[in-house]
This record gives C-alpha cells, structure tokens and sequence, in this order.
C-alpha cells in the first residue's frame, strides 16, 4: 500500500522546477538518439534539442509516421531530425539499426531509450515468445544499448563534461510490480497477470537495469539514469478504456510539459553528479521502491535480460 501512495503522491503533487527547454546548453556537435520519437514524449525531446543544435535520430518503427513527424518538427525548428529504422520487438531489427548507425556515426553522445507499450493485449508476443511489453520496452533497449556502447564511449570522449548519457523512460507505475522471472516468457505464470502489472513490471525493470548500467559503464564514463515523466497524455494510452482515456484527458499534462525531466537529466552539467538515480516529476532527484536497490536483485535482471537477447 505504501508503494501507492508515493506513486500517487508523486503524481498528484510533483516537484516545482524551473527548468525550462531553453535552458539546455547548446548541443552543436553533439549526435542523439531518441527511440519511440515520432509521437508523445519522444517527439517533444526530439524538438527541444533541435531547437539547441543537436543532431538528432529520431528511431521508429514507423517510416510513414516518422517522417510525418520530421516534417513538423522542421517547420516547428527549422532543423532536420534523421530517421532510424527500428522495432525494439525484434532483435534482428535492433541490430540492423544499431548496425545503420555506426555507418553513419562513430560517437553517441545521448541515448534516449524512450519508446514504449503499455497494456498490450495478452496474447501480443514477440517472434520468440516474450511478453510483448518485456520485449520491447526492456529487451529490444537493453541490446541496442549494449551494441551502441562503443560509440557512446567514443561519445564520452569528445562531450564538454566528458561524459555520454543514457536516458531510460520509466514510469510511476514501477513503484507497483515486483520482478516475476516467470512471467517474462509466455506461459501460466505470465498469464496470471494482468496487462497492467506486465507493463508496470517492464517500466520498474527499465530502472533497475538503468541504475545497473550506471555501474557497470561508469569505466567508459557513460553516465545511466532512469526517468518517470509524469502523467501524460500521450498515445501510450491507446490500450486504455473510455474512461481512463477519459481521466487522461482531463488531469493529465501535455507531453510539452511531461517532457522536462529527458532533457534535463540528458543535458545539463550537474547531472554528472547523479549518475544512476532515479528522476521524478519533474527535473529533481527522487526515489523508487526499495527493492530498486537491491543489488542482487539488480544482478540477476541483468543477467536474465542478457541471457534473453
């Protein structure tokens, strides 16, 4: 129960802030990656650091929509976002995205592993089996990531604080699931559960890989956090009923406002003194359930997540 209440918390009375989008350093020079970038919280990180020079890759499953969306974007910015083709479903599009971007860029210097599924229909499974929101929210990044580490430690070497970032999207639903190994994969265990639990399961996952890799690449300085925007009303929602959909519309912000945290973690200089944590709404410092911390716990995700690509 008291896991409810800081969610609810947490999301009813968030963290005052005076960080605005103008505020990001100038990024020209620096190379970015936002997946899940056509649409909601992704495109708006994608237009704020346009708007402050970065060259941004705006990777989507969609090319149609993807390009729609470089359209506005240009007429919103005056600057060209770069399509990257990729469905964090399928790990042998991951690696062909991966792939497409050392062809064309030898350092990264922010990952935004932002693109998501929330409350996807029970019987929707990645070509190998794994629940759908598992597969995507968490594998599919966790192996782009992993593929992209040179050319973030390349990334590292060149960026002013000498560092490079990774930005993972959580969510204040990851205050509500534990870690059920059995449910990764269908099967009885994964179908006990409902879709919500699977997706708050994948979203507390997403931190507590996140805080993992702030461990383990801190000897390439690459720099890890995860971030819970907020609620937002964005198509993520699209699973939801009439009346959540109702209830988004009504009290949750736009995604111009639940996307403060991203760029701020992903840009400005004193982020380097949190490496690791987790980000709540919005731009401050805040803290996930306990088991969060847990090291051995932390472990033995990292390693299943790793066995599973």
């Amino acid at each position: 129960m008291g896991h409810f209440f800081s969610l609810l918390s947490q999301q009813l009375f968030p963290h005052k802030t005076t960080f605005t989008a103008e505020q990001i350093p100038d990024l020209t020079g620096r190379v970015v990656i936002v997946t899940g970038g056509n649409s909601g919280l992704g495109k708006e990180v994608i237009k704020a650091l346009l708007n402050r020079n970065a060259k941004v890759y705006m990777a989507a499953r969609s090319k149609g929509k993807a390009e729609e969306a470089i359209k506005e974007l240009k007429e919103a910015t005056g600057k060209d976002a770069h399509f990257l083709a990729l469905d964090l479903s399928s790990l042998a599009s991951v690696r062909r995205a991966a792939e497409e971007f050392r062809i064309e860029e030898t350092e990264l210097h922010i990952l935004y592993n932002n693109a998501g599924l929330m409350n996807t229909p029970m019987d929707d499974l990645t070509s190998t089996g794994f629940d759908l929101q598992y597969g995507t929210n968490v594998l599919g990044h966790f192996l782009f990531t992993e593929l992209l580490l040179p050319a973030l430690a390349a990334g590292a070497q060149s960026s002013p604080d000498h560092h490079s970032r990774i930005v993972a999207t959580s969510s204040a639903g990851a205050h509500m699931a534990t870690v059920d190994f059995d449910s990764l994969k269908d099967g009885p265990a994964r179908r006990k559960l409902s879709p919500e639990l699977l997706y708050w399961q994948s979203k507390f996952l997403n931190a507590i890989v996140a805080r993992e890799a702030a461990k383990r690449y801190a000897d390439k300085s690459i720099l890890s956090f995860s971030v819970d925007p907020g609620s937002v009303r964005t198509d993520i929602m699209r699973h939801e009923g009439a009346f959540m959909k109702k209830m988004s519309d009504t009290l949750f912000v736009s995604p111009a406002k639940g996307a403060l945290s991203q760029p701020w973690i992903g840009t400005v200089p004193e982020a380097v003194q949190y490496n690791g944590e987790y980000i709540v709404p919005w731009a401050h410092v805040g803290k996930c359930r306990a088991e969060l911390y847990d090291n051995a716990l932390a472990e033995r995700v990292w390693n299943t997540v790793l066995e599973d690509q």
